[in-house]
């Protein structure tokens, strides 16, 4: 898990169906609230539960869904950019 300021293990990372905000821990407690958050779903595109996507859109935060590669390679094009965003990045 990656935010503008820190990268954290994520060790006890749910499968894609399982994702739920609260399986994010403090990756999102920031200030201001990130803009949106990167998630690496493995080494294919699976699209998370919609009731996380829901929370977080009502939280303000969009989701961008892609395999973990994509979103690696996003993070440093958007950070370089100096995008406000976080990453959860499940393994491959």
């Amino acid at each position: 898990m990656l935010n503008p300021t820190r990268a954290l293990a994520w060790s006890d990372a749910p499968a894609v169906d399982a994702l739920t905000v609260t399986a994010l821990g403090d990756l999102l407690d920031l200030d201001p609230a990130p803009e949106f958050l990167l998630l690496g779903t493995g080494t294919g595109l699976r699209q998370p539960p919609r009731a996380m996507v829901r929370a977080l859109e009502a939280r303000g935060i969009g989701v961008e869904a892609m395999d973990s590669r994509a979103a690696a390679r996003a993070w440093g094009v958007l950070r370089a950019e100096e995008r406000w965003i976080v990453a959860a990045l499940l393994p491959l």
